[in-house]
């Protein structure tokens, strides 16, 4: 199978108007197009809704469904409200700092920045409830390559321990990074 990318991801709105204004007007997206239907063409089922596209930048689509006679939106009362959420990258942390101003000046409450080494991120929730993240990358050459090449040995510890492995404890515990790797300088046979 060759999947390409996604196409789109689509979650529940409370109004599709409010959250379109929130995301071009607060996070500069853009409106895509609306399909509207009384009818669930998957399903065949009588169920109106208005079905919202917008550009999350790249290609990526972020969708949403306002389905007025279901009831009303409820959340995962066994999962942490950390837990779900939509991440979006931005280009620079002064892009992030200025989008956590823009936010908070139109009052939302926006936590952060928060640092994980590889990235600094806030946190803020949109008018559903849905919890949002504008990240910016700062991690150090080496750190992407480390974590992936721990991820096979920390997912097996993790299964059965279900405690947290160590692989990479410098992610969080101020530690300095020092790359496991080690390149070869072919044209002088040296260990770098």
């Amino acid at each position: 199978m060759d999947i390409k990318r996604i196409h789109h991801v689509a979650y529940r709105c409370k109004d599709a108007k409010e959250t379109v204004t929130f995301y071009t007007q607060l996070l500069d997206m853009n409106f895509l197009l609306a399909i509207a239907e009384d009818q669930v063409p998957s399903t065949q089922e009588p169920d109106p809704y208005m079905h919202v596209f917008l550009d999350a930048g790249q290609g990526n689509v972020l969708a949403f469904f306002e389905i007025p006679n279901a009831k009303p939106m409820g959340k995962d009362k066994n999962t942490p409200e950390w837990v779900q959420h939509i991440a979006f990258e931005v280009d620079s942390m002064a892009t992030l700092l200025a989008a956590k101003d823009k936010l908070s000046a139109a009052g939302i409450n926006v936590l952060g920045p928060t640092d994980h080494t590889i990235f600094k991120s806030i946190y803020f929730f949109d008018p559903n409830g849905h919890r949002l993240e504008l990240a910016v990358n700062t991690a150090q050459p080496g750190m992407l390559e480390e974590l992936k090449r721990v991820a096979p040995a920390m997912l097996d510890e993790w299964s059965l321990t279900k405690k947290a492995p160590q692989h990479a404890a410098w992610l969080h515990s101020g530690e300095t990074f020092i790359s496991k790797t080690k390149s070869i300088d072919e044209s002088k046979g040296k260990t770098q």
